[in-house]
């Protein structure tokens, strides 16, 4: 604190706080030669000048000889020249810095034992956290889901730290599996992201010790508007638990890391709970493939859902087909002229009768057939051709071929034939 520009009469010391045991906010740990305002000051005497500091604070020594008196009656000064480079240098003594590298390790020091005995521990412990859970599931998980049905908004969902990181992805496997969803930061809902959620929508809350400020800041605005409140926490006691409209136990006995510090156990038990909350929705309103490929039109994935047999299939003329009454070197012929590796065997009224592939040609050769033009082609067809409708999901077509170690597939609509289709016409389109 500058003595000279903070006179006594105005209150004195500024930015003081009696029996508080704060610094002022500054970035001190960043700055050299931060000048403290107040440093816990438990009475200021005017009349003798004298500031008292709370000793209890002073944890690091900062303020060893840094208060003086100031010379005029009115003045008061407390400067400490080197605080930040003090602090630093003290905590430095035991502890890296993050803009310096870790202190490397010996990798032949550390057993290869050790290590994999370290991640069976967490696999473990958070195996069993999820066991935990699995027993928990009861009556009002089934409440929170009859809830989430019954309303006509979005699920939003809301979390600090490593919970805020649980809570998105909480959101997007529900807005992808049927229940619109998206995630808001409890901090800025305050800051006016609050306009974001509706009086049609469901607040999910996410935390563990269901005490986040952020959350309980805004808890009050959302129960004014009649939102409900559903909330994941390991605390059912806590002030979230006891305030919310349903809450579900996503408590712990112990979380995976050694020093029960970093959120290991406990974050998986809640993306646990959350993806159980999803796939219950997902059942519950009747989701189908086809419902997800519409929010996965991207990437192969949504080509295997989106894609249909008729936006792939060959048509019309690029259609290989004979009649029955066609030689063996004639199907041969076709089969060439259109390349797709077969020839559909037809009726006078493009009804489908059998199909001729190479491996067809391959099995008549090893017959020692003595004349190969003089052959009809219906004497050594497939009678019974797989085929698939201009209807289904290229998806399927693939599935077909790769189960019954096929090339290509023969589109058919009420008998008739329609078009083809083959493995490569599915490489080229990205299904496979």
């Amino acid at each position: 604190m500058d003595g000279a520009a903070h006179e006594i009469p105005k209150r004195g010391v500024d930015h003081a706080v009696p029996r508080e045991r704060k610094l002022a906010r500054e970035r001190r740990a960043d700055h050299v030669r931060l000048k403290v305002n107040a440093v816990g000051t438990n009475d200021l005497d005017v009349g003798t000048r004298k500031a008292l500091f709370d000793e209890g604070l002073d944890l690091f020594g900062l303020h060893e000889g840094a208060v003086v008196r100031a010379a005029g009656n009115d003045q008061l000064e407390c400067r400490s020249d080197m605080l930040a480079e003090r602090a630093r240098a003290r905590y430095l003594d035991t502890h890296p810095t993050t803009d310096s590298p870790l202190p490397s390790h010996d990798c032949s020091e550390i057993a290869a034992s050790k290590l994999i005995e370290s991640a069976r521990r967490v696999v473990l412990t958070e195996a069993a956290a999820l066991q935990g859970l699995a027993s928990r599931i009861d009556a009002a998980f089934a409440k929170a889901c009859q809830l989430i049905l019954s309303r006509t908004g979005r699920v939003v969902t809301s979390g600090m730290g490593k919970s805020g990181h649980v809570a998105r992805k909480i959101a997007a496997t529900l807005a992808s599996t049927g229940t619109p969803s998206f995630f808001v930061h409890p901090g800025e809902a305050s800051h006016g992201d609050l306009g974001m959620i509706t009086a049609t929508d469901t607040v999910l809350a996410l935390s563990y010790s269901g005490e986040t400020e952020e959350l309980l800041t805004i808890l009050p605005l959302l129960q004014r508007q009649g939102i409900p409140i559903l909330a994941m926490t390991g605390k059912p006691g806590s002030t979230l638990a006891r305030q919310c409209d349903v809450h579900l136990d996503a408590s712990v006995l112990s979380e995976a890391c050694p020093l029960g510090l970093a959120p290991t156990a406990s974050t998986t038990t809640a993306l646990a709970l959350g993806d159980a909350l999803a796939i219950a929705m997902l059942e519950a309103r009747g989701f189908t493939a086809e419902d997800f490929a519409f929010s996965h039109p991207a990437g192969s994935l949504g080509r295997r859902l989106l894609l249909r047999i008729e936006d792939v299939m060959h048509r019309d003329a690029e259609v290989p087909s004979v009649s029955s009454d066609a030689t063996l070197i004639e199907a041969l012929m076709e089969m060439s002229r259109k390349g797709l590796g077969m020839t559909a065997i037809v009726d006078d009224r493009r009804r489908l009768i059998g199909v001729f592939t190479d491996g067809d040609l391959r099995r008549a050769l090893d017959s020692n057939m003595s004349d190969l033009r003089s052959t009809q082609v219906s004497s050594v067809m497939t009678r019974t051709p797989r085929t698939i409708a201009p209807h289904r999901l290229a998806g399927e077509a693939a599935q077909l071929m790769e189960q019954h170690k096929i090339q290509g597939l023969l589109v058919v609509d009420r008998d008739e034939l329609i078009g083809a289709v083959t493995f490569l016409d599915l490489l080229r389109a990205k299904v496979v």
